[in-house]
């Protein structure tokens, strides 16, 4: 008989073995998969604060524990926009706050009026707040359409009271859903007088960007610059910290289930003795022995792997209806990810199975055949 076919009849009709194996791999799959993807969503939605304005780098504050908790005086904006390189420098204090229970993440900006056109807003309807108007505020676009909301109507944000003058756009989506007023307004309303949360800054043409960064934090120790996601850990501890329970995860889960499945398949090998007496005795090689153990663990991975990801799905979709992550959490499914939590699931089968495969392999076949 083939060897693939012989795995497949073995994995087949050994039902409990391979149910068990499959259900620890999907088990490690689900715990990598689900942290694989919350991490990056959350990163990608942070991240996507940092896209609002047009900029060629932000500053934060260094060593915070969340971007939004970022605070910079805003002579240090004047500063940074003096720096040999610099084109333009915009402060924006920007805080979130619940609007309604399908808006749980609202965005507020405050921008000096003046700076609008810098930060890379586009009027679409209506006009611009005025620079120290304090009913006074501008939804983007996308907001207005989710809110049912137009240039003149009332709205009530965070307990504030304002009047819709005008519509903007971004040209990214969580700046579009959220709204901009003056920025003393908004200082006011967070009682953060002459504090901004991030300074957006964009470089003269032709400008070295990694040199004018370095300058930037150079002058400014407490602060640092940020341009892509993947530097995005260099602002938010917390972030830092689930990028760190995501790598521990993945090893922590490989380490578990190949325990587990090597159990499981040690159990088996036990039982399965005079079986390997007899194909050692008709002239099987030890490494076509354990070419089939191998396979066989290779083959309950792979099962557990599209197991694990269907669990993934389900229970990523389920947190992100939880109302204490709803609008947080947008799960995003992406390659990386689950060819990351396929290399655990075979990782698992192989390494479970690797060392019942050695001990078939090396099995006198006179001492296995003499087992009952």
């Amino acid at each position: 008989m083939p060897i693939l076919e012989l795995l497949l009849h073995n994995v087949l009709t050994r039902k409990v073995r391979t149910a068990l194996t499959a259900a620890a791999v999907a088990i490690g799959v689900l715990t990598v998969a689900t942290l694989g993807v919350v991490t990056h969503s959350f990163t990608d939605t942070a991240a996507a604060v940092l896209r609002t304005g047009k900029a060629d780098f932000t500053v934060s504050q260094k060593g915070v524990s969340d971007l939004l908790s970022s605070v910079i005086d805003q002579a240090r904006v004047k500063r940074i926009a003096a720096t040999p390189g610099v084109a333009s420098a915009v402060g924006a204090l920007v805080a979130t706050t619940k609007y309604n229970d399908a808006n749980p993440l609202f965005l507020e900006i405050g921008l000096p009026a003046s700076d609008l056109a810098e930060f890379g807003v586009k009027i679409v309807a209506g006009r611009a707040f005025e620079e120290n108007a304090k009913d006074q505020i501008m939804l983007g676009y996308r907001a207005a359409d989710n809110l049912g909301k137009k240039v003149g109507d009332p709205i009530t944000v965070d307990g504030n009271n304002y009047r819709i003058v005008g519509l903007y756009e971004t040209g990214q989506s969580l700046g579009d859903t959220g709204s901009m007023m003056p920025l003393p307004r908004l200082q006011a309303n967070e009682r953060e007088a002459s504090e901004v949360t991030l300074v957006f800054v964009r470089t003269v043409p032709g400008a070295n960007i990694p040199a004018v960064r370095k300058v930037v934090e150079h002058d400014n120790p407490e602060l640092v610059t940020v341009r892509t996601a993947t530097e995005f850990g260099r602002v938010d501890r917390n972030l830092q910290l689930l990028r760190a329970v995501d790598r521990g995860s993945t090893v922590l889960a490989l380490f578990i289930g190949a325990v587990i499945v090597g159990n499981t398949m040690l159990l088996s090998f036990y039982q399965r003795t005079r079986e390997f007496g007899v194909m050692r005795a008709v002239g099987w090689s030890r490494w076509r022995l354990m070419a089939l153990i191998l396979g066989e663990g290779l083959f309950m991975g792979l099962l557990g792997a599209i197991v694990g990801v269907l669990l993934t799905w389900g229970l990523t979709q389920w947190l992100a209806r939880l109302p204490a992550l709803l609008g947080l959490l947008h799960p995003q499914y992406t390659a990386t990810i689950f060819w990351r939590a396929l290399a655990v699931a075979l990782g698992i089968g192989f390494l479970g199975a690797l060392y019942p495969a050695v001990r078939a392999a090396f099995l006198s076949p006179a001492t296995a055949l003499s087992r009952e």
